[in-house]
C-alpha cells in the first residue's frame, strides 16, 4: 500500500510510529482540555454526543502544540514527498463522539437527521450549503485530510466512513459543474444537483468502509472523497469520559482553481 492505494482508494492508513505518537499523547492532555474549555462549548452538539471541535487544538502553523514534540511520523513525510509542502497549518480540528452518537443537531431536520443515522452523514469537506433553500457552492477547498487518533478505543467506536474510489466520481461531478465557468467564479458555483447526483452514484457503487486506527497510526483521506462518521456501535469502548478522540487537519489549499480538480 503507498500511493497507487491512496489514488485508487482515496485513503490509506499508516502504521504506528513513536514519533506520531509522541505527538497524539501530548494532544491528548490538550485535548481534554479543549473539550472542557467553556469558551467550546458551542461545539458540543448532537445532543451532547459530538464536539464539533473545529480549530480547538491551539499547535502552531507547523502542526506543534506548545511544549510538545513537532508534528512527524510515515504520513507527514509521505504528504511532503507526494503531495506537497504543508504550508501553514491550521488549528487543528478535534472530533470527539460519545456514547449514543447520532443524536439530532440542534435545529436539523427529521430528513437530516435520517441522512446523519442511516447515511453516516456523508459529505465532502468543504462543499458547504448556503441560503435559505439550502443550496450548496464549493467554499473551503481543503489539499488533503490527516487524521490523527488521540485515544485507544475499539474499532466500532464511531469510525470515519470512506466510500473508497468515490474520489473520482466527486471529481467528474465537479469538473462537469464548473465547465464552462471561468475560474475565478468557481466559488460562486451552484453545485447542488452534480453533487447530489454525484453522492447517489456513490451510494450505489463504491465500497463503504470503516476506517479505525489507534494513537501512534494515522490516516490520509483525499480531499474529494465521499466521507462520514459510523453510528456509536453497542458494544463500543473508549476511555471513560473521554469518548473517540481525534485530531484533523484540512489545510485549504492555495490556487484553488488549478489544482483542487488535479492534484494528488
Amino acid at each position: 500500500m503507498g500511493l497507487d492505494h491512496y489514488r485508487a482508494k482515496g485513503w490509506l492508513r499508516f502504521p504506528a510510529d513513536e514519533g506520531t505518537m509522541a505527538w497524539a499523547q501530548h494532544a491528548r492532555a490538550l485535548a481534554q482540555d479543549a473539550v472542557a474549555d467553556p469558551a467550546h462549548a458551542a461545539w458540543l452538539d448532537c445532543e451532547g454526543t459530538w464536539f464539533i471541535g473545529v480549530d480547538a487544538l491551539p499547535n502552531d502553523p507547523a502542526g506543534q502544540l506548545a511544549d510538545g514534540p513537532s508534528l512527524q511520523g510515515p504520513a507527514i513525510d509521505f504528504i511532503t514527498r507526494q503531495i506537497g509542502p504543508l504550508g501553514a497549518l491550521h488549528r487543528a480540528q478535534l472530533s470527539v463522539i460519545y456514547p449514543g452518537y447520532p443524536r439530532p443537531r440542534q435545529g436539523e431536520s427529521t430528513a437530516a437527521f435520517g441522512y446523519r443515522r442511516n447515511r453516516d452523514a456523508a459529505h465532502v469537506d468543504g462543499v458547504k450549503m448556503f441560503g435559505e433553500a439550502r443550496r450548496r457552492r464549493v467554499e473551503e477547498p481543503h489539499a488533503w485530510v490527516l487524521g490523527l487518533p488521540l485515544n485507544a478505543t475499539s474499532p466500532d467506536a464511531a469510525p470515519l466512513v470512506v466510500w473508497e474510489g468515490s474520489h473520482e466520481i466527486m471529481r467528474a461531478a465537479f469538473a462537469a459543474a464548473f465547465a464552462g465557468v471561468a475560474p475565478e467564479d468557481w466559488h460562486a458555483v451552484d453545485v447542488t444537483d452534480s453533487y447530489t447526483a454525484a453522492r447517489r452514484e456513490v451510494f450505489e457503487t463504491c465500497p463503504r468502509v470503516t476506517v479505525h486506527a489507534q494513537p501512534g497510526e494515522a490516516y490520509l483521506m483525499h480531499r474529494l472523497c465521499l466521507h462520514g462518521v459510523a453510528p456509536w456501535g453497542d458494544d463500543a469502548t473508549a476511555p471513560a469520559g473521554e469518548g473517540r478522540m481525534i485530531a484533523y487537519f484540512r489545510p485549504e489549499l492555495a490556487d484553488w482553481q488549478t489544482r483542487w480538480l488535479t492534484d494528488p
